[in-house]
């Protein structure tokens, strides 16, 4: 399994400059927001902000990167409804310019009972495939994903996100001692590669000027992560 927990020098600069880009596009953003599990967070990222040409076109260049400097193999790109199949789309448009060219599909949450019909639309799942998409906040996107991949007859092998966020997942309402990236990597036995983590926001904090305002994100998000975070030493 390549190992995609252990930054090199260039991946830890790609973060840095990827964590600098959500924040000045308004994607990542400091304050009090309740996270799916019922948490309050002193962050939010939120990928639908990457709302025009040039803020989409610059993501998927992160993803790409990413994903080609991981080494992880994948025949072709997947994106779930809804908000992974824009990022499926560029994200194989730049793999292409960047000289890795792989089909990619999509599905539908409903059927469609005319024309080709089906839930799939795009190259037919086939090989090693790589889901696309944001963030990974339980799982749930991504097994659901793997059993529509299994259903074609394809192996579901690796998934690519812009931020794995670290935290403990929760099942039944509980906090549990793994992440949501954790379990896909542990449990199924899948490759995750993430653009950047919630360390890589630490750091970009702790670097950036902007005084007592900056001081504070940082110490907000880091006593988050002393509370809900998760071990490290298991995340790879």
């Amino acid at each position: 399994m390549v190992n995609v927990g252990a930054q090199t020098p260039e991946q830890g600069r790609l973060a840095q400059d990827f964590v600098r880009f959500a924040v000045e596009a308004g994607v990542l953003r400091f304050g009090e927001f309740k996270t799916k599990a019922g948490r309050m967070s002193p962050y939010f990222f939120n990928a639908g902000l990457f709302d025009d040409g040039n803020k989409l076109g610059r993501l998927a260049e992160f993803y790409a990167k990413a994903l080609l400097a991981s080494g992880i193999e994948f025949d072709m790109v997947f994106g779930p409804a809804y908000k992974g199949i824009p990022l499926a789309a560029t994200v194989a448009v730049e793999l292409a310019r960047q000289g890795r060219n792989v089909p990619f599909a999509y599905n539908r949450k409903e059927a469609k009972d005319h024309g080709e019909g089906g839930t799939l639309v795009g190259a037919p799942l086939k090989g090693r495939v790589l889901i696309v998409d944001d963030v990974m906040s339980a799982g749930t996107a991504a097994r659901e994903s793997i059993a529509i991949i299994r259903a074609a007859g394809a192996v579901p092998h690796a998934v690519a996100i812009a931020l794995d966020r670290q935290e403990k997942a929760t099942e039944n309402g509980q906090d549990v001692a793994h992440s949501a990236v954790q379990y896909v990597r542990q449990q199924l036995g899948m490759e995750v590669c993430a653009i950047a983590t919630l360390a890589d926001l630490l750091l970009y904090l702790s670097q950036k000027g902007g005084g007592a305002e900056m001081s504070a994100h940082h110490e907000r998000v880091l006593a988050y992560r002393q509370r809900y975070g998760v071990n490290e030493g298991s995340s790879s």
